[in-house]
């Protein structure tokens, strides 16, 4: 996900999103416990994902207490 597009998503999509992006990522860990895990590379991106939401959603927080 591109940080451009996650700007465009309402406050609901990103929580939404990061709800999935969760669930992906404990999925990878059980695929990679069980040794079934075929793009470990994916860890990454989900959790770069991971983060940039956080961000986003933070940085809309401290927008709305500074206004």
């Amino acid at each position: 996900m591109i940080a451009s597009e996650i700007r465009e998503k309402s406050d609901q999509e990103l929580k939404d999103a990061l709800v999935e992006l969760r669930k992906e990522q404990f999925g990878l860990r059980m695929q990679r416990g069980t040794g079934q895990l075929a793009n470990p590379a994916r860890f990454k991106d989900i959790r770069r994902d991971v983060a940039r939401i956080n961000t986003i959603i933070a940085q809309r927080a401290a927008a709305g207490e500074q206004s």
